[in-house]
């Protein structure tokens, strides 16, 4: 019903639209100069207080409808069942809506929550029908009522521009708060953790065991949170991916844009967009299957001891998923440079790998940089690799052929299952989410550094 009905309300800005655009014609006859403004803004503007306010309501309605209809089917039953406790009642109220959708309930439906589950029903068919003339009538109303107000001296455009301004200022407005939201509830999460755990224990322990007991007795019952090899684990993970996917995908990509012929790039550089597309469990299948038990065998036969799961395997596989985030952004970075750049490089007499390293190079290192960056930021938080290849180990070593971990896939490990929000085994993931955070925000930070000082060397 309801995307019915935002069709329905889409069709009818659509109608809109061409209605108040024919009326600005006729208001104009025929001389679009006597508008203030062009016909396409008068129909976008009777479109928009068509569907807008109607959309509106439907969004509002959709948010609060489920609050309500639930109140009025737990008013309506019987009082034992009322005077049970919150939690009950909230499982009576997954029935009665499992019930409805069809799907299984905890226990055999009585009369009582079969009657609920009908009042439940229609009210909500009720809901959606009362939601549908309200915002078909607003949508009629607002339409027509624009329709009779255009006149060739109504400022429609600024009107559009200044509806869409504010549509523009929302979204932005609600990608900061997300982004203000999101670190606020990692932040305050981690200060509680923190009350547990010194700071300095987690941030320079080097015994990584969040295993908490539940009694004082038993054994483990004071986990160790030293968070030291999870960091770096996660450094030897991410310097072997990019050793293997910079210069790959750096020289791939110069190769594309500036050596090879239309033909060979027609047919690379999708091929390059395929393996980006790829969903990492198949990668990590991949290591699990083929390169881990590749390394091990290497390494028995030059007699060095390699695990079972290695950061090596690891590594090489996820810096093979990284080159074409590399190439692809590279490539587009170096085409991006001008071509009278290159060809006062060839006037001057410059070969074209000097032109390349000397001209090309340097034009597109911000880009470059960038391109680097993103790909470390997708290294560090890569998790299905880790876990297949690399293991849950909390191993602190530099050594490549161990078995090593991330924070990332601390992370998963923790949340995993039914845990107590409340200790910290659970805190714990919340605390690295935010190193995690500071990873990446020092990272942006580089990355703006540099190329501010390129872009006012070479713009």
């Amino acid at each position: 019903m309801p995307s019915a009905l935002v069709l329905t309300l889409l069709i009818l800005s659509s109608v809109a639209y061409y209605l108040g655009r024919r009326r600005a014609f006729s208001v104009a006859q025929g001389a679009i100069r006597n508008l203030h403004s062009l016909p396409v803004y008068y129909g976008l503007y009777t479109a928009i207080w068509c569907g807008l306010p109607a959309l509106l309501i439907v969004a509002t309605w959709l948010a609060f409808e489920n609050n309500v209809i639930t109140q009025l089917v737990v008013a309506g039953l019987p009082d034992e069942l009322q005077s049970m406790g919150p939690d009950r009642i909230n499982l009576l109220v997954n029935d009665i809506k499992n019930l409805v959708s069809g799907n299984i309930v905890s226990h055999r439906a009585d009369a009582n929550v079969q009657a609920a589950a009908v009042r439940y029903q229609n009210l909500v068919s009720i809901s959606h029908a009362a939601m549908a003339v309200v915002a078909l009538t607003f949508a009629i109303a607002g339409g027509t009522f624009t329709l009779t107000r255009i006149r060739a001296e109504q400022r429609a455009r600024n009107v559009v521009e200044a509806i869409f301004t504010g549509l523009l200022i929302v979204c932005s407005s609600i990608a900061i708060l997300t982004t203000i939201g999101i670190v606020l509830s990692v932040l305050f999460e981690s200060l509680i953790f923190f009350r547990s755990v010194p700071v300095s224990e987690f941030l320079f322990g080097l015994e990584w065991s969040p295993q908490t007991a539940i009694r004082a007795d038993q054994v483990g019952s004071s986990g160790a949170f030293g968070a030291v090899p999870l960091f770096a684990g996660t450094l030897l993970i991410s310097f072997i991916a990019m050793s293997v996917a910079v210069p790959i995908g750096l020289m791939s990509a110069i190769y594309l844009a500036e050596y090879a012929g239309p033909r060979v790039r027609a047919s690379a550089k999708p091929l390059l967009e395929i393996l980006a597309g790829i969903p990492t469990v198949v990668y990590g299948f991949f290591a699990a299957l083929i390169v881990a038990p590749f390394v091990r065998d290497s390494g028995s036969l030059l007699g060095l001891d390699v695990a079972s799961e290695s950061a090596l395997a690891a590594g090489l596989v996820m810096g093979i998923m990284i080159i074409p985030f590399v190439s692809s952004l590279s490539d587009d970075v170096i085409n991006a440079v001008p071509q009278a750049l290159r060809d006062g490089a060839y006037s001057l007499g410059a070969t074209r790998s000097e032109t390349i390293r000397k001209v090309i190079f340097p034009a597109a290192l911000p880009g470059i940089v960038g391109a680097v960056l993103l790909a470390i930021s997708r290294a560090i938080g890569e998790t299905m690799i880790v876990v297949m290849a690399a293991g849950l180990a909390a191993n602190l070593t530099a050594n490549p052929l161990e078995a090593v971990t991330t924070v990332t896939v601390q992370i998963v490990t923790l949340l995993t299952g039914d845990q107590e929000f409340d200790s910290p085994k659970t805190l714990a993931a919340f605390a690295l989410g935010l190193m995690l955070f500071a990873v990446t925000l020092v990272l942006n930070i580089i990355a703006l550094t540099v190329v501010r000082k390129y872009r006012e060397q070479y713009e």
